[in-house]
């Protein structure tokens, strides 16, 4: 897998990846970073993709955890983590049987749906807010992440009709996040998905990670409540019209 990393091309548009990745886990609270893979797999394999961008995006929940420990909310964490278990479950056990383009198209016209409906209000958004929606979009969550690390969407649409303060917003993502990718590691290592070779590159992505984690927290220090919700909603419209595109592209 290794080998497809042979271009200046390759390098300079994975580098750019792992640089939203650092950006969208610390300010962002990973609503931006769904777009990583589908950036990713323009010069390589989206698997090759998946399997690089794991062990960057642990090292980037390490340098968030800094930042926002303590701010997280307990209670939807609670909620919303031993759901993702079973979404990552389910991922391990249909790995290798998955329609990708029926996947990614499903993911899609949940995501702009949802979008359109944070937008436009199109939807009551209590909907979003009970504990058995949490625990469904949890399971997505989980799964979602496990197949293409894309598991901002189905979190942000339990978590922001919530109307949590931004600091504790942020924090239950980030804290969310780096229990879920260390939940999908084992399950990955036992796949095959990773090796040596692929953890040394994520060694050598640390300082743009660290870049990345440091210019989020800036960025969303400068951003209103209000501006944030509005990025991230449209964010979501445009990675569910991405991912629609994707679904329905032979």
């Amino acid at each position: 897998m290794t080998a497809e990393l042979n271009s200046v091309l390759t390098v300079v548009v994975i580098a750019l990846a792992v640089l939203i990745t650092g950006i969208s886990k610390s300010g962002f609270a990973g609503a931006i970073g769904g777009i990583t893979v589908p950036l990713m797999s323009l010069v390589v394999s989206p698997a090759f993709a998946a399997a690089l961008l794991l062990p960057i995006l642990i090292i980037a929940d390490v340098l968030s955890l800094r930042q926002w420990w303590g701010q997280h909310s307990r209670a939807h964490l609670m909620l919303l983590l031993p759901a993702a278990v079973v979404g990552i479950v389910v991922g391990y056990i249909s790995f290798g049987s998955l329609d990708e383009a029926g996947l990614r198209l499903l993911l899609g016209i949940i995501t702009l749906l949802f979008a359109l409906n944070m937008l436009f209000k199109v939807v009551n958004q209590s909907h979003f807010t009970s504990s058995i929606a949490g625990r469904v979009l949890g399971a997505l969550s989980g799964f979602t992440s496990f197949i293409a690390h894309a598991g901002g969407p189905p979190l942000n649409m339990y978590l922001l009709p919530q109307q949590l303060p931004k600091q504790q917003y942020l924090a239950t993502a980030v804290v969310f996040f780096a229990a879920v990718n260390l939940l999908k590691l084992p399950p990955y290592i036992i796949l095959g998905q990773l090796n040596t070779a692929l953890l040394g590159y994520a060694l050598l992505s640390l300082p743009l990670v660290w870049l990345g984690v440091k210019l989020g927290i800036v960025l969303q220090h400068r951003i209103s409540e209000r501006m944030l919700y509005s990025i991230v909603s449209y964010s979501m419209l445009l990675l569910g019209i991405k991912l629609i595109f994707d679904g329905v592209t032979p």
